[in-house]
């Protein structure tokens, strides 16, 4: 592809979004590297031989209470409506996750249950969704109770498992992000728009990219195409065993301390480790997930049938099972979770400088940016970074 504007490192969210942006509202001509034998990044799915959509990389549940997002994507694909339910293995019962009133009936007495109930409901009122670590803090001994029931049953021994700490040393920023509700709704997100793509991220994927003036490249490493010279602020595209000066734009959507061969040390991920099922039945689980807090190695299982309309024929149904591990790229692993410390963040803020004296070159997204993504904020994240190139370019 010759007289090229931009060079997308990474096919994932950000990247197509970036990519589609830049080709479809400046014209511009674009090339789409991917060092993965796909498109979409960690949203990749496909059908399995059941007919079955699985997740390769976990199961992604798209939500939003941004408007403009949801418009963006629907220029991309059909929406099948989905509301995502989990259930939590609490005391060999399945019980709603996040722990609403319902949860409460089912993990205590009925009396003491209809108590805490009302002592909620005058304390928070109805519809409420209290964080635990204000809840824990309650001096209504009801109140207490039911925190420390929840705190220690459906929550610390999940993050424990998670994060790869002990208890103590789980952080009250990740605490306070887990809701109480006060309420029978037992849907796991809250957002207006909630729904599957039809026909599979993949597609929706692919219908991103597919632009006249962009072209994509898969199974292609970024040094294949891509040389930085950081002394000199230059960037060099090779093609065809030659290297010439390139002075378009570069969007890098990798991890940002491999921009620089991690020479400040390298950044902290949590990884995940997938193992797929087939199951000789036509359910496995009466949820799209079940949490495993307080058993087995594995914090989750996911059934993909849950997931489809209409289900597929097959009298079989796959699972995976998620076991979170330390990132390892020796073994293959993906970088899933940044993990945030205050010496990772002071390192990161390093790279990232270094990063900016390249004026061409725009880190975007979960790894280039060290921060964590849902897939809405993702979308949101590109589409405002495009405005600001488009507001800046010359």
């Amino acid at each position: 592809m010759k007289g090229l504007d931009a060079i997308v490192v990474g096919a994932g969210v950000s990247g197509a979004v970036m990519a589609e942006r830049m080709a479809s509202q400046l014209g511009w001509k674009v090339l789409v590297i991917e060092q993965r034998s796909h498109i979409g990044g960690n949203c990749f799915d496909e059908l399995d031989k059941d007919g079955i959509r699985i997740h390769r990389y976990g199961p992604h549940l798209f939500h939003t209470d941004r408007e403009a997002v949801w418009k963006y994507l629907s220029n991309f694909t059909r929406w099948q409506p989905y509301e995502h339910r989990v259930l939590s293995s609490i005391d060999e019962k399945l019980v709603p996750i996040p722990f609403n009133l319902t949860s409460i009936e089912q993990c205590f007495p009925v009396e003491k249950a209809q108590q805490m109930i009302e002592a909620l409901v005058t304390r928070f009122g109805i519809d409420a969704r209290v964080p635990i670590l204000e809840l824990r803090k309650e001096a209504d001994p009801l109140l207490a109770e039911l925190a420390d029931f929840i705190y220690q049953k459906a929550f610390v021994n999940y993050t424990s498992k998670q994060w790869g700490v002990s208890p103590d040393a789980i952080s009250p920023a990740v605490t306070a992000r887990v809701p109480v509700v006060v309420s029978r709704d037992d849907r796991y997100f809250t957002d207006p728009w909630q729904a599957l793509p039809a026909d599979g991220y993949t597609a929706m994927f692919r219908s991103i990219l597919d632009q006249p003036t962009i072209e994509v490249r898969l199974n292609t490493p970024m040094s294949e195409v891509l040389r930085f010279d950081w002394q000199h602020q230059q960037i060099y595209r090779r093609e065809a065993g030659a290297e010439s000066l390139f002075t378009g734009k570069v969007i890098y959507t990798g991890m940002i301390d491999q921009l620089f061969a991690a020479d400040l040390g390298a950044l902290r991920y949590r990884s995940l480790r997938f193992s797929f099922e087939r199951k000789d039945q036509p359910w496995w689980q009466p949820a799209t997930t079940v949490n495993y807090p307080n058993d087995h190695d594995y914090t989750r299982i996911t059934e993909f049938r849950h997931l489809m309309q209409p289900e597929p024929a097959a009298a079989a149904t796959t699972v995976v099972y998620e076991f979170p591990k330390e990132f390892d790229p020796a073994a293959g692993d993906e970088p899933y979770y940044p993990v945030f410390t205050e010496n990772g963040q002071h390192r990161f803020e390093d790279y990232a400088a270094r990063a900016k004296t390249m004026p061409q070159l725009h880190c975007l997204g979960r790894l280039a940016q060290y921060k964590y993504f849902d897939m809405d904020d993702a979308v949101a994240n590109a589409l405002d970074a495009f405005d600001h190139l488009e507001a800046t370019h010359g």
